[in-house]
């Protein structure tokens, strides 16, 4: 649901989606500059407020930021791009699941390459993996851990200690290449 909200003075639009599984208030400033806000059901209105004016200024710093960063990256990727390097995605994500999967044993249904405008990969409870096409067009040590991150939520459905402990035996280093990810645009990539 599209919101808007008044932050030193000025109207900042933001994305609201309440969500039964959430257990608390939680922000997020995607690469694109979008701003989201995930809420528990039958949090108040006037709570979710002073939430969000609580953390106005990191918001807006964080909106700045990645306003500034998109408009300096390098191209902004089409339709024919995504044709172009989906089967190339495809190939590099299946033999990494294959490889990575040797430290979990887990079964999978379907693995689908998709253009997602902000998610590196997801994983259903269905047990069906999804992975942006632009994984081909990023470091390969990145790459491995989008491909690890998504594996391991099939046997933790969560972000909790126990799924963080997965991924760890497969990639120690996910804290840094998580970071070293999130300096990096869906919406424009570098080639």
């Amino acid at each position: 649901m599209r919101k808007y909200i008044e932050l030193n003075k000025r109207k900042v639009p933001y994305t609201l989606h309440v969500s039964a599984r959430a257990r608390s208030l939680r922000l997020s400033i995607h690469s694109d500059g979008g701003f989201f806000v995930t809420t528990p059901k039958f949090v108040s209105a006037g709570r979710l407020k002073r939430f969000i004016v609580e953390k106005s200024q990191w918001i807006l710093d964080k909106i700045d930021y990645f306003s500034a960063f998109t408009k300096h990256q390098g191209i902004k990727y089409t339709k024919a791009d995504f044709i172009k390097n989906k089967e190339v995605t495809q190939k590099l994500v299946e033999e990494k699941l294959v490889e990575y999967n040797k430290f979990y044993n887990f079964k999978w249904n379907r693995v689908s390459i998709k253009d997602q405008k902000t998610r590196w990969g997801s994983c259903s409870k269905n047990g069906n993996l999804n992975f942006n096409y632009r994984l081909g067009l990023i470091p390969v040590r990145l790459a491995e851990y989008v491909v690890v991150h998504e594996l391991c939520h099939l046997g933790q459905f969560n972000h909790s200690k126990d799924f963080w402990n997965l991924v760890a035996k497969a990639i120690p280093e996910h804290r840094v290449l998580r970071k070293e990810l999130q300096k990096i645009s869906l919406r424009y990539i570098k080639k």
